[in-house]
């Protein structure tokens, strides 16, 4: 947890005083680089790794206790907002389903390493993904990196504008009336 530079944050630019139920509170890498410059570890003071904020248990302290979320909403520049952020992914309450591949081989590179992205292409050439999704036509078109178009979305009633911010989409399937985009775990 990174609860010390967040508290400098919050104090440098008097966050804890900003009205949130009017707007969200825009914040800067440069600034947050300002705010943790006496910091000597790259993990106080660097914008990328503070703002890496993916469940809400990892958000700092001074997030959890005034019920605030960090978005980013261009390159180098966030948005902190009043609200819920994060939603909770339902728990699979049935019996797995075998698959039988496909394949009338076996694909010897599929058992070299343990990556999310191996997986993702294993289920997808064995034809698991297809099947799963009762779409034949899903074809491979989109993962890694990328830079988002711009966009506006709401939280409550605020709006919110996004510019180019990296995302990453470890598959993304597109089929003729559906388009697919799936987050990979790895569970060992």
């Amino acid at each position: 947890m990174n609860d010390a530079p967040w508290k400098s944050i919050f104090d440098k630019y008097k966050i804890q005083n900003h009205t949130f139920r009017k707007s969200p509170f825009y914040l800067s890498a440069d600034q947050i680089k300002t705010a943790t410059h006496a910091y000597t570890k790259t993990s106080e003071k660097e914008p990328r790794i503070l703002c890496k904020q993916d469940t809400r248990e990892k958000r700092p302290e001074v997030f959890i206790e005034n019920g605030l979320f960090l978005l980013p909403v261009n390159n180098g520049h966030y948005a902190i907002i009043k609200g819920e952020g994060y939603t909770d992914v339902p728990k699979i309450k049935q019996k797995p389903i075998k698959h039988s591949s496909i394949l009338d081989f076996q694909l010897d590179t599929s058992r070299i390493g343990n990556s999310e992205m191996q997986h993702l292409d294993f289920a997808y050439a064995s034809s698991i993904l297809r099947t799963m999704f009762d779409d034949k036509s899903l074809v491979l078109t989109i993962r890694g990196r990328k830079y988002s178009p711009s966009f506006n979305f709401h939280v409550g009633a605020q709006e919110i504008s996004v510019k180019s911010v990296q995302i990453e989409v470890d598959g993304g399937y597109e089929g003729k009336d559906k388009l697919v985009l799936v987050e990979a775990k790895n569970s060992t």
